[in-house]
């Protein structure tokens, strides 16, 4: 069991070093302890795409370090807090990916220009913006977890995103959703010359996609697109080297 929880959440660590959620080595995959003791989380200082089973660990919900090596990370408090918040939350992603990121500084909402931004539906994220700086305690964790509330996203102003999801394949499929409908946000919005002039998707359309185009089934569907496509790239990869 142990061994499965630590791979899933290196497998997912790579799914979102392949689709623009890499920023050196800042930013982490969580995955809630099915025995209740707190999250298996990778160790400080590696980037997604460097990672091992063993450099997954799991941290008690009091920040400290249970099971496996190496240094906890500061913002683990991200991830405990909303799970402490959220009974139905499994996974959670902690990231910088640009695009959301500048989305973010804009106070431009992220609008469904495509499919993508309806898996946020309804309305735009939540922002957090008590503070730009990292969420180095417990206090802060509950902070960003009660700007989330009940979404399954939100933006840290000045720093990053964070996707809390029922599954880690849907954390995973939400973090690559978000940054691409950032990307598609901002550049409609520049294109256009304003978010009043970009064709977007009503709350009602928005909602309706949600459930038709982000079900179970479809979700399964695209995470398993991005699990093949990772495995290829790794093999293309590893056959040109």
């Amino acid at each position: 069991m142990t061994d499965d929880l630590r791979s899933s959440v290196v497998l997912g660590s790579r799914v979102l070093a392949e689709n623009g959620h890499s920023d050196m080595v800042w930013g982490h995959l969580s995955l809630r302890d099915p025995a209740g003791r707190g999250i298996w989380i990778k160790r400080a200082g590696l980037g997604f795409e460097e990672l091992t089973s063993d450099d997954i660990h799991l941290v008690g919900w009091d920040g400290e370090r249970v099971e496996g090596g190496g240094d906890v990370h500061l913002e683990c408090h991200i991830h405990l807090e909303v799970m402490r918040a959220r009974a139905d939350v499994s996974s959670v992603v902690h990231s910088h990916p640009e695009a959301a990121v500048t989305l973010a500084g804009t106070g431009i909402p992220l609008l469904a220009v495509g499919h993508e931004a309806c898996f946020f539906a309804p309305g735009d994220l939540p922002r957090f913006t008590e503070t730009g700086d990292l969420i180095r305690d417990p206090a802060l964790g509950r902070s960003v977890a009660a700007t989330l509330g009940e979404r399954n996203a939100a933006l840290l102003v000045d720093h990053g995103i964070v996707v809390a999801e029922s599954s880690l394949p849907r954390a995973v499929f939400g973090a690559v959703l978000l940054e691409r409908a950032a990307r598609m946000t901002l550049a409609a919005v520049s294109a256009a010359g304003g978010v009043g002039n970009v064709a977007h998707s009503s709350q009602a359309e928005a909602l309706a996609k949600r459930d038709r185009c982000y079900s179970d089934r479809q979700v399964g569907h695209g995470w398993d697109y991005l699990v093949r496509r990772l495995r290829t790239d790794t093999e293309r990869k590893g056959t040109s080297s």
